[in-house]
């Protein structure tokens, strides 16, 4: 009976260890986002290697949470709820590697346009693309902590409005770049650091789909293509 018991609570730590892992792994993600874009809109390159140096770290995290989850199936052969945990972690854990890749691809877009002066329009769609995908991440990480299920449906109710800014701020970019071929490649470069945050936003729904399925055993509606590797 002792044995059992020390067996079910060392299975409560690995599921628990898992657990920690990923809001760890969301905590940095999360941070690489917002000082990528910091680093965007303020010129800041040195910011802006520190983000690329820091996504190494999100990547490191990536590997021992799905090593930890494939020892987890292989040796506890899990059942029902904590069969969900665990897929579930390998699923938002591939989430958030990409928003922290996300990230660390804006970053570099900061140095490539370190000396690029925005136009007020863009600078403020850019900052209000980026606030909306931060809300976004910080909605669902707080969603998968307490496991909140209609947290987890406002995500991903919200992720159309995060499309429309987005196309907004792409007619604006493309505007600027007709009316002055010297914006092109500051234009170009933009362009792909609003895709990026539009892909962030789609990766957060992802992870809200995954905290629904953790929850209620139950697939949200199709499966997204969330595979495709965009600015790499």
């Amino acid at each position: 009976m002792a044995s059992q018991q020390h067996i079910v609570t060392s299975f409560e730590d690995d599921l628990q260890g898992l657990s920690r892992s990923i809001a760890d792994m969301g905590g940095r993600a999360e941070q690489i986002v917002e000082r990528a874009i910091i680093a965007l809109l303020r010129s800041d390159t040195s910011l802006a290697h520190e983000v690329i140096e820091a996504d190494k770290k999100v990547d490191a995290l990536h590997r021992q949470i799905e090593e930890r989850a494939v020892l987890v199936i292989a040796r506890r052969q899990p059942l029902a709820q904590d069969l969900r945990e665990t897929i579930a972690a390998i699923r938002i854990a591939n989430d958030l590697e990409r928003i922290g890749d996300l990230g660390k691809n804006i970053a570099k877009r900061a140095v490539a346009i370190k000396n690029e002066a925005f136009p007020p329009k863009v600078r403020v769609g850019v900052e209000h693309l980026a606030e909306l995908g931060l809300r976004q991440v910080k909605k669902v990480l707080d969603a998968y902590a307490a496991r909140d299920v209609d947290g987890a449906r406002d995500v991903c109710a919200q992720d159309e409005e995060i499309d429309a800014v987005y196309t907004s701020l792409f007619r604006e970019l493309l505007t600027y770049m007709m009316e002055d071929p010297r914006n092109i490649t500051m234009c170009i470069h933009l362009l792909f650091c609003a895709k990026n945050i539009e892909r962030i936003g789609d990766h957060a729904t992802n992870i809200a789909e995954t905290i629904f399925y953790l929850i209620t055993g139950e697939q949200w509606g199709e499966p997204r293509q969330s595979s495709t590797r965009v600015d790499e």
